[in-house]
């Protein structure tokens, strides 16, 4: 589980192919001497698990699973990514509860600057639209953000200076795809209101109750 505020960036070292799967080395100034092997950091939003660190950073695997769901698949050599390592009990929940289980990707139509702030534009697939609502909580590649306004399958963010300069997204252009994950408690309230969807193991998939 984590927040949605970002602790630091990390810059992609190297890339790994294994099999369908891909071996991630990441640097960081994060640091790290509360985190072990086998516990969880949000890379870009996308919950990985923690299989290897270093003095420079730590390594993680990534499935084919979150590769095929995620913008981890484009990742380069030299690539910056937003950071987060999971929240404790004890810590300040500052943005939203956020799974780190990406619902899919999402893609950038506008970018506007306006007084000292950036406002996107974002598409995303229909199936996903129903869960974002105007003033609603969204993770943008694993930042929590305030949705200002929804247009069936569109919806506006604002990025204050703090934000843009703390993580990835001052980078972000026009046409950029981004990862997306919706609110936890609209796919509940959803589920109560259809309550013909069983439960069953392809729903916690579905949900990203499973990896």
């Amino acid at each position: 589980m984590f927040t949605g505020i970002i602790e630091s960036m990390g810059v992609v070292k190297m890339i790994t192919r294994k099999g369908d799967d891909v071996l991630l080395e990441i640097d960081t100034s994060m640091s790290l001497v509360d985190v072990k092997i086998g516990d969880s950091i949000a890379v870009s939003g996308a919950c990985l698990t923690v299989t290897g660190i270093n003095d420079r950073g730590f390594v993680a695997d990534v499935s084919a699973e979150t590769l095929a769901k995620t913008t981890l698949k484009a990742l380069k050599r030299g690539d910056r990514i937003n950071l987060e390592k999971a929240l404790r009990l004890n810590s300040f929940l500052g943005g939203h509860l956020v799974l780190g289980h990406v619902d899919g990707v999402g893609n950038i139509f506008e970018r506007l600057e306006k007084s000292n702030s950036i406002i996107f534009g974002l598409e995303i697939d229909k199936e996903l639209s129903k869960y974002v609502v105007p003033k609603g909580s969204i993770t943008i590649d694993g930042v929590s953000l305030t949705v200002n306004k929804c247009e069936r399958n569109r919806f506006y963010v604002n990025i204050i200076p703090h934000t843009a300069a703390e993580t990835t997204l001052d980078a972000k252009k026009v046409r950029d795809p981004v990862n997306i994950e919706t609110d936890i408690l609209g796919k509940y309230i959803d589920k109560l209101i259809h309550p013909d969807k069983e439960i069953d193991m392809n729903l916690l998939s579905e949900y990203g109750f499973l990896k």
